[in-house]
């Protein structure tokens, strides 16, 4: 008779528990108040935007391939450049560094286990949600015709579209943007590990905390602008229709007081971005930090300022218009300091160019471009003749999306591997960065040639000779696609076949590269302490470890 022993299994190293983990299913995403997750939520949700308005984009250039117009009717055509607008702006652009970058990265990068207030960072995400909702609902039900910025009188008593539900969404949105400024702010004064003092922070969190103040004091400008705009169309109560006693510049005083520094809202993120590949990939401290520091603060303060040059052609005072000139050749200087620091960074440096720095070195090339078209805005004379043309469909794509977009996905690139765990496939990234800035330029450079030539923009038909630029230009939209899509596909596929990542892939400095990757639920085992200076690459060897 033979006798059966049991040998107990030897017992498996405890795995720490990660924000990645699904153990309670879909309701512990729902209601979580971990910032990681709630980051991950939000990039389901932009990406989502992202691909719905660059859809109105394709459409657009599809049809602008032909003069006569190839696709749609021309009140089509308005719907279509309006939603992109609308939906590019308010749901990708604006929330996306901050957003997802800023809600991951914040807490870890300062020491801290969370954000200040984590039920209010939830509840910003399913406000932005809702406000989608009803920008969503006014797609469906026929769109918006009045151009992403809703001109009075046009959108308060004319538009025969569904102005309504999108304004009400971009108004319930704004409360998601005001949330999570507030929660930034509030986290990096009161809640930086021991030792961290201002200038010990990484830049990225100075680039938030400047944007988090746009946030906080812009918004509430734009909600005030929409909510009159709803009075006037639903009551007919005069406020910027003439025929009922209002005035229609006021309108835009109200909307450019914050859509100009919403563009801030969308590269200052970006810049801190850059300010931390720049450094790792060059394996050098960053020229200049306290300047760059202090240049995102002086950005966000001089942003309130320049409202006006977007109002030169509005018949207003010639005096009130070289104030704003100059106040607008004004902000370009901050901007044009972190492009010289970060010059100086590269300087010398040991430069390696893995995918997070292609991303930079193209985001740097595109934002220099259109900082420099921008100062032809920024003057009067040369204003007044390419107001309303596609040079500034060009400048303002070469600020956000060859500026923006170029920052986010470098960030998402650089920080993806802290973020899953996993590396992506480094030659399919490089890639898709070339294929990128190449697209993009062949899509948007055509388009200043096309308004020094005088074509106006928003309109479905042109003359037979801006032909060749326009199909010049849809031939780069569809390259530009390619290289978005890229991405979106080997992130996904690195989530589950990519080799697993050490917690520092890039031997960067910073706390965040100090826990395991992912992160666990708490972020830090035991609570850090900061003793070194930012980016002190000096005693670190070069490579990657």
């Amino acid at each position: 008779m033979s006798t059966a022993t049991t040998v107990a299994p030897e017992p498996r190293a405890a795995t720490p528990l990660n924000y990645l983990n699904v153990e309670y299913g879909w309701r512990s995403w729902l209601f979580t108040k971990d910032h990681k997750r709630i980051a991950l939520l939000y990039l389901i949700s932009i990406t989502f935007y992202f691909f719905i308005g660059g859809a109105f984009a394709v459409l657009m250039r599809i049809h602008l391939i032909d003069p006569q117009g190839a696709l749609v009717q021309p009140e089509t055509y308005n719907k279509l450049f309006t939603m992109h607008g609308i939906i590019m702006i308010f749901f990708f652009l604006i929330p996306s560094i901050p957003s997802v970058l800023g809600n991951f990265l914040v807490p870890l990068m300062i020491g801290a286990r969370d954000l200040a207030f984590p039920r209010l960072n939830l509840l910003s995400w399913y406000i932005y949600m809702l406000g989608g909702a009803f920008t969503m609902y006014s797609v469906i039900h026929g769109g918006v015709d009045t151009g992403w910025t809703f001109y009075t009188p046009y959108s308060s008593t004319y538009a025969n579209s569904q102005v309504i539900p999108a304004a009400l969404g971009i108004f319930i949105t704004g409360f998601s943007s005001i949330l999570t400024g507030l929660n930034f702010i509030v986290t990096i004064h009161k809640m930086r590990a021991p030792g961290m003092t201002w200038f010990r922070m990484p830049l990225f969190l100075w680039s938030m905390y400047a944007t988090s103040i746009i946030f906080v004091l812009g918004t509430p400008v734009l909600a005030i602008a929409l909510f009159l705009l709803f009075l006037e169309r639903v009551f007919q109560v005069g406020i910027f229709t003439p025929a009922l006693g209002g005035d229609p510049l006021l309108f835009q005083h109200l909307f450019w007081f914050y859509s100009h520094p919403a563009v801030y809202i969308m590269i200052l993120p970006a810049m801190g971005v850059i300010s931390e590949i720049v450094p790792c990939f060059s394996r050098k401290r960053i020229f200049g930090y306290k300047v760059i520091g202090f240049s995102s603060v002086a950005i966000a303060v001089l942003s309130f300022l320049v409202w006006g040059h977007h109002m030169f052609v509005t018949g207003q005072s010639i005096y009130t218009g070289l104030v704003f000139s100059a106040l607008s050749f004004m902000v370009a200087i901050p901007s044009a300091i972190k492009v010289f620091n970060w010059t100086a960074t590269l300087y010398k440096g040991s430069i390696s160019y893995d995918a997070p720095m292609l991303y930079a070195l193209g985001f740097i090339g595109l934002f220099t471009m259109g900082g420099l078209t921008g100062l032809f805005l920024a003057s009067l004379s040369t204003d007044v003749q390419l107001n309303g043309t596609y040079f500034i469909v060009a400048h303002f794509h070469y600020i956000m999306v060859g500026g923006a977009v170029m920052g986010y996905l470098g960030g998402m690139h650089y920080w993806w591997p802290k973020i899953s765990g996993r590396l992506y496939p480094e030659i399919w990234a490089r890639l898709a960065a070339a294929i990128i800035f190449v697209g993009f330029n062949l899509t948007f450079f055509p388009q200043f040639m096309l308004g020094y030539l005088g074509m106006p923009r928003r309109y479905a038909f042109y003359p037979a000779e801006f032909q060749f630029l326009n199909v010049m230009s849809s031939a780069g939209a569809s390259i530009l696609g390619v290289g978005y899509l890229i991405p979106l596909i080997y992130f996904a596929w690195s989530m589950r076949y990519g080799p697993i990542a050490g917690p520092n892939p890039w031997g960067a400095t910073g706390l965040e590269w100090q826990t395991p990757s992912p992160p666990p639920k708490d972020n830090f085992e035991q609570p850090p302490a900061v003793a070194d200076e930012a980016y002190d690459y000096a005693h670190q060897e070069v490579g990657l470890v």
